[in-house]
């Protein structure tokens, strides 16, 4: 058994459960009296920063009238169905190509590039297994402890001139986006790419010791300025949230809204770097 299992047999604190955590994947003690570095204050966020409007904003499906409301509803990637079980979806009304996601976690996801070659079995088997999983129970998100399950099925996004879709996430704190997370082929880690850009779209100092960086710096995409106007329209006045956007086609799409990436444990190289960042993220206690 796990022991994040073994914590949650014993229902153990929040404020515990980080702690243990993060000395077992950070090794080191977490500090959560005076947090410096941006894991640290992630996990303090996590453990004291309980806005109810965060639940919403991390589900995938409720969050979309929230985008509606902010930015509009154009920016938001075509819906083909909600269900709250698998076997409502009607396979023969889907098109060839579409993705099959849950809306309260991350992983619960499927890519179908062509329904005809699609194992709906296994497909079944990894959506409904997400679909009996509460996610806050994994790392204590908080955010996802009442979101209530369902399934997506959403338009497959594929861009004319480029083999995979980027995701540019914004790292934001009380609306001010300070630097973009660029990922392409999550889906595969290990081949996957992640790098650090500057707001002008320049290399950062730093990477993800977990993943490869991109080889060469990537395009700068097209609706950047857009990406960046929206990014502190959907971050005001929350400590720090991540903006994810795609572009295809030369269009912006929504991607998600996200309050602790890797979950706070972020492997930063140089590890100074997490401190670096840390003093971007002004906790509720802190003052400027």
């Amino acid at each position: 058994m796990s022991l994040s299992k073994v914590l949650n047999f014993f229902r153990v604190s929040d404020k515990l459960f980080v702690k243990i955590q993060y000395r077992k994947r950070m090794k080191k003690k977490l500090n959560l009296k005076n947090p410096k570095t941006f894991n640290e204050k992630l996990q303090w966020l996590k453990v004291y920063d309980h806005n109810p409007n965060y639940t919403i904003m991390v589900d995938k499906y409720l969050v979309r009238d929230y985008i509606n409301k902010k930015i509009g509803k154009e920016f938001l990637v075509p819906i083909l169905g909600v269900y709250d079980n698998f076997s409502d979806i009607d396979f023969s009304k889907l098109p060839n190509k579409f993705v099959i996601k849950c809306n309260h976690d991350s992983g619960g996801i499927v890519i179908c590039k062509n329904k005809n070659k699609l194992n709906i079995a296994c497909a079944r088997e990894k959506i409904e297994k997400s679909l009996r999983r509460n996610y806050y129970y994994s790392n204590r998100e908080w955010p996802y402890k009442n979101v209530k399950p369902k399934i997506i099925v959403e338009k497959y996004l594929e861009d004319k001139e480029s083999y995979s879709i980027k995701d540019y996430k914004f790292f934001c704190f009380n609306g001010e986006p300070k630097f973009i997370y660029v990922s392409e082929g999550l889906e595969n880690h290990s081949t996957a790419k992640i790098s650090f850009f500057d707001l002008n779209f320049k290399p950062m100092p730093f990477k993800r010791s977990d993943y490869s960086a991109f080889e060469t710096i990537p395009q700068k995409p097209i609706n950047l300025d857009l990406m960046i106007k929206f990014s502190k329209i959907l971050s005001k006045n929350i400590p720090h949230v991540r903006v994810d956007f795609y572009e295809v086609n030369k269009k912006l799409y929504f991607g998600e809204l996200t309050f602790f990436t890797c979950s706070g444990f972020i492997p930063f190289e140089p590890i100074e770097w997490d401190l670096k960042l840390g003093e971007m993220l002004k906790l509720p206690f802190e003052k400027e």
